[in-house]
């Protein structure tokens, strides 16, 4: 146990700015069993033990044993702590060995015309999904991050810089990722931009060639669906269920993908988590057969306590490109939105990415890197995070209480929407158009299904934009509409 104390104390040594020595801890042990350091079956020291050993409070241990608890790494029995049996990687070639690059799938052989599919013209009506509390965002203070970004703005850049994003904006993404997601990213594998709509086509161009198979989650996100069809590709739905993307093994052995689209944090629309042994046995099995996995982190800034590390930390050459926005913690109109590419990937993929992209807005993105540095944005995330978490408690009450149907709804504990079954006799798109007439902007659970032959019927409720003074109001319209929608007796 000396060795291994020594190796935390190392790791503890190596500060991150804005990450707490909990946090720190919980990842050195996570890496740890990751790594096969702490082998399977293996039994941590007892808190007291090891913050004994390493000068550290009880509390500081107890904390980043329970997030591992919580993340399935290490369970908790009447021994002690025990590191659970999780999905190993394959052991390395003596080949792969020698290379001093890690090997990652092939970049697509060629990219597609950029074709951004159009965009719906949506206003924020009660319950459209994918809105955050715009009325709550601190508008003033971002005048000011802008003013004072555009009186340092000179006229040779008005027509843009660098492609792949402003480098102060880029240098204060990666440093947001790596304290808050547990991301492995420098500045320069950070690529801004205009939205998640365009980091998409973006991945679709130039990883993947007209063809080939994308596995899609099945019901999924209909804009990246979208992107992928616009770019040639062959959708693969993959059912979700309880513990996320469930692939089979026929699947992997019939239509070995390409791309691999998943939102882990939090599924899009059903709510649920990717569970630990399946993000490592994703990466594992997409690692084997040549494919890239798309990790849009959907939501996970909303999560209820300390949310599941990123899959792209999980291991230094996981062929994972991460995908986040500020559209949804920020507000729409910013388009402002990022693309997270392997290390080894950047050198081989920047030509086509000077093809394909256009500088974006010099003023906004200096204004959001201060906004980030300044510590304006974990400060909003936590506002929003309390707001949201309010909302939709009082959604689930307004819904138990004067709902007309036997109600069933997703598991999600966080984020910023709520899936809610309804019987085959009430479409879920009548029940759309009911709800249009009274103001109100659900999304019918069945336009999410991918391919054919999947019954869905439900209602997406986005809660963010909701306030809990009118959510009972706006609930009593909801009903009305599913009473219209319903048949004659």
């Amino acid at each position: 146990m000396i060795d291994f104390t020594l190796l935390l104390r190392d790791e503890l040594a190596q500060r991150v700015p804005g990450q707490s020595t909990r946090h720190r801890l919980a990842e050195a042990l996570r890496r740890a069993v990751i790594d096969g350091t702490l082998e399977a079956g293996s039994l941590l020291p007892a808190s007291r033990v090891l913050a004994r050993e390493l000068g550290l409070g009880r509390n500081t241990v107890l904390h980043a044993y329970e997030q591992l608890t919580t993340e399935g790494y290490v369970s908790a029995d009447r021994q002690g702590t025990v590191v659970c049996h999780l999905a190993r990687r394959a052991p390395a070639s003596a080949a792969r060995v020698a290379q001093a690059e890690p090997v990652l799938p092939p970049l697509a052989r060629r990219a597609l015309p950029r074709n951004l599919p159009p965009g719906e013209d949506e206003i924020p009506r009660p319950f459209l999904p994918g809105i955050p509390a715009i009325d709550q965002f601190p508008l003033e203070r971002w005048r000011r991050r802008v003013a004072r970004a555009w009186k340092s703005v000179a006229a040779n850049t008005l027509a843009g810089r660098d492609v792949c994003g402003e480098p102060v904006l880029r240098a204060a993404i990666a440093g947001y990722l790596r304290a808050s997601r547990g991301v492995r990213c420098e500045p320069e594998q950070v690529v801004v931009t205009s939205g998640t709509q365009e980091s998409l086509t973006l991945c679709a161009q130039l990883l993947a060639d007209p063809g080939e198979p994308v596995w899609m989650e099945n019901p999924g996100y209909i804009g990246a669906s979208t992107a992928f069809v616009s770019a040639g590709l062959e959708l693969v739905p993959v059912p979700v269920d309880a513990e996320g993307l469930a692939p089979s093994a026929a699947l992997w052995r019939r239509k070995p993908p390409r791309l691999i689209y998943t939102t882990p944090s939090h599924q899009y629309p059903l709510g649920v988590v990717l569970s630990l042994p399946r993000r490592l046995a994703l990466i594992e099995q997409a690692r084997r057969a040549g494919s890239w996995i798309l990790e849009d982190d959907y939501d996970s800034e909303f999560c209820r306590g300390v949310p599941m590390a990123a899959m792209q930390g999980l291991a230094p050459d996981a062929p994972v490109v991460y995908l986040g926005t500020f559209s949804k913690t920020l507000y729409p109109a910013l388009r402002l939105a990022y693309v997270v590419l392997p290390e080894a990937a950047v050198e081989a993929v920047m030509p086509a990415l000077v093809r394909r992209l256009s500088p974006g807005r010099v003023a906004e993105q200096e204004a959001l890197a201060a906004f980030i540095h300044e510590g304006e944005f974990t400060a909003h995330l936590r506002r929003m995070r309390r707001l949201y978490a309010e909302r939709q408690a009082a959604l689930r009450e307004a819904l138990h209480k004067g709902w007309p149907l036997p109600l069933a709804l997703s598991p999600g504990e966080g984020g910023m929407h709520l899936a809610l079954a309804l019987p085959p006799q009430v479409p879920d798109r009548d029940v759309v158009l009911h709800a249009r007439a009274r103001g109100l902007e659900p999304r019918a659970l069945s336009t999410y299904a991918v391919g054919e032959g999947m019954a869905l019927n439900g209602l997406v409720l986005g809660y963010a934009n909701v306030s809990a003074e009118r959510v009972r109001e706006r609930v009593r319209g909801l009903a009305a509409a599913v009473r219209e929608a319903m048949p004659p007796e």
